[in-house]
């Protein structure tokens, strides 16, 4: 097929040795993080993942091409890009087809990573329903995806400024298999706590494999995700992030922050109203997401 897929030399050569490959999504880079500390968080996940001997693949919309995999100059560019379009499954094809630089979200991640055959992909966590959507119809399209696209993602639960409750029922109601690991309660992104059993549980990255290839046995449609506690040293605990997140949201709606500009807008507040503290914790969940990732890809493999 004649797909607009520019993989990395590192890339090609992984898939050319048919050794594991954990995909990563480039908004955290774009959207989620100034500069330079973007691109050395960037740097040191896919170093981390590589001392498992797995290979990262970044990727992001590039000069008309998917790019799966970026080498350093490119992921350096990227870092100090300006303008760059958070893509979602509705902008990707455009975003591709008139040659903008765009970051891919969750959903966009998964599609990506299908197209060049990678299985699993690491995150710090999903989008899902927003607070007050039965107003407003915020629904993110990671949950749509991932009832659609049988890519394995790993993340620290979905972002705890959304809806919980109804986000897994979204997503029970649309197939989705969502497993914690090493723990009965869904996480809250920053903190191991949700208050929320999760619907499934497993204590082994096999586990995790064996569900996934048991789904394409049976040809069921779709991905898992897989929600990863961060770790108890670094969490912020939901009784202290409760009210910074009301704030945030209060602040949203009074300035009238919508669609795609909410995630951010919230993400920033909540970083100045933590001083700072969420953003440390973002980093350590995202590299504790890649670890297990990383395993899960190599699970795959044995």
């Amino acid at each position: 097929m004649n797909l607009p897929l520019s993989f990395s030399p590192e890339v090609m050569a992984a898939m050319a040795a048919d050794t594991p490959i954990v995909a990563l999504e480039s908004t955290i880079i774009t959207h989620g993080m100034p500069y330079p500390q973007n691109v050395e968080t960037a740097r040191m996940i896919e170093a981390d993942i590589r001392d498992q001997g797995v290979t990262p693949a970044t990727i992001a919309i590039m000069d008309g091409a998917i790019h799966i995999g970026l080498t350093d100059e490119r992921l350096e560019d990227l870092a100090q890009s300006k303008d760059v379009l958070k893509l979602s499954r509705a902008d990707l094809a455009f975003a591709v087809a008139n040659g903008k630089t765009g970051a891919t979200t969750v959903a966009a991640t998964m599609i990506c990573a299908h197209l060049a055959g990678i299985k699993v992909f690491a995150t710090g966590g999903i989008g899902g329903v927003h607070r007050g959507s039965e107003n407003t119809f915020d629904i993110s399209a990671d949950l749509e995806e991932l009832a659609k696209t049988p890519v394995i993602v790993v993340g620290a639960g979905a972002k705890a400024i959304l809806d919980l409750p109804k986000t897994l029922e979204i997503l029970e109601t649309r197939g989705v298999p969502v497993v914690t690991f090493g723990q009965d309660e869904f996480p809250a992104f920053w903190s191991r706590s949700s208050g929320l059993q999760s619907p499934l549980r497993a204590d082994s990255v096999e586990e995790i494999a064996a569900a996934y290839n048991m789904r394409d046995t049976l040809d069921l449609d779709g991905g898992m995700f897989v929600a990863n506690p961060i770790p108890l040293a670094d969490e912020i605990t939901s009784e202290y992030m409760a009210p910074v997140i009301e704030q945030a949201i209060a602040e949203a709606t009074i300035q009238g922050v919508a669609a795609k500009s909410v995630t951010p807008f919230l993400l920033q507040r909540i970083f100045e109203l933590t001083d700072g503290r969420s953003l440390t914790c973002n980093i350590a969940l995202v590299k504790n997401n890649a670890q297990l990732a990383t395993q899960i890809a190599k699970a795959l493999k044995s």
